[in-house]
């Protein structure tokens, strides 16, 4: 069982969110693991809606592309420019390399993202 970071909060897709305001936003570790070496990220600009469990951009690897999905509604606040011009941060550490962030809309995350512990479970799952 791989470890995920206590103070995130996860969804099923692989992304991570943290509780700062506003929100950060990136993918997991597992979600590195399968893609493999990302090399380019195509995310939704400051200004854009984002809604919950909804696609909001891309990351692609020379593997495959894979959709970003907004684990929170609200409001894009800002892109981390660096990993949109350095992608292969990603793959070092996807939990320093947060996308964008995100004015969350009143303001709390969504009470149905995963903990670590279950989303570790979500991970053990679909790998068994």
């Amino acid at each position: 069982m791989s470890t995920y970071p206590e103070n995130l909060r996860y969804t099923a897709e692989h992304e991570w969110v943290d509780d700062a305001s506003p929100a950060r936003i990136g993918i997991t570790q597992a979600a590195v693991d399968e893609l493999k070496d990302i090399v380019f990220v195509d995310l939704p600009q400051p200004g854009t809606a984002v809604t919950a469990g909804q696609a909001c951009g891309e990351v692609e690897s020379v593997k495959s592309v894979a959709e970003i999905f907004s684990p929170v509604t609200g409001t894009v606040a800002e892109v981390n420019e660096e990993v949109v011009d350095s992608p292969e941060l990603i793959n070092e550490d996807p939990y320093a390399a947060w996308l964008f962030t995100v004015e969350v809309e009143g303001g709390a995350l969504p009470g149905d993202l995963l903990d670590a512990s279950a989303y570790a479970e979500v991970v053990d799952a679909s790998l068994a």
